[in-house]
């Protein structure tokens, strides 16, 4: 019996302890929150315009951006491990820069070029609807065909004097 009533009382003596505690209390109290700084205001954007490139520095950057993105396509489908995303992408991306490219030619090259962009279009509208790889070989031989006959027709050598 003496020995429940002292830990009854020991017990007591602590719960008084803790509850009056400040670094308890403080501890389980709502912190109050800090104001932010106002932010600053924009009020008139300024769109970056970004360096100064003549038309035959943009003509050869969409040229190898073409290139490169023909190649890596080319890659993609030789490879049947490529995810059809990949191919997806890089077709995209080859068709995006041709048409960069025909924005810096005059209107008979243009036209010219017209006959190559849609057989990429074509090419990339396969790739998408090929969802297993089935026709993968078809779609890399024209991929190396048009990018074959762009080489041999639309290299900067070979069409500096055609540029707008």
């Amino acid at each position: 019996m003496m020995r429940k009533s002292f830990i009854y009382i020991l017990g007591l003596i602590m719960l008084m302890n803790l509850v009056g505690c400040e670094a308890f209390v403080r501890k389980f109290t709502r912190k109050s929150k800090k104001e932010k700084a106002p932010e600053e205001m924009v009020i008139a954007p300024e769109e970056w315009k970004g360096p100064k490139m003549t038309k035959e520095q943009m003509y050869r950057q969409y040229y190898t951006f073409w290139k490169s993105w023909q190649d890596e396509l080319i890659s993609a489908l030789s490879q049947s491990s490529v995810s059809l995303k990949k191919k997806n992408d890089c077709a995209e991306q080859a068709v995006k820069n041709l048409l960069g490219m025909r924005t810096m030619l005059n209107e008979t090259e243009q036209k010219q070029l017209d006959v190559y962009l849609k057989q990429m279009t074509d090419l990339k509208n396969a790739i998408k609807s090929d969802i297993y790889g089935a026709s993968n070989n078809s779609n890399r031989q024209d991929a190396e065909r048009v990018r074959r006959n762009i080489l041999q027709r639309y290299s900067y050598s070979d069409i500096k004097d055609d540029l707008k």
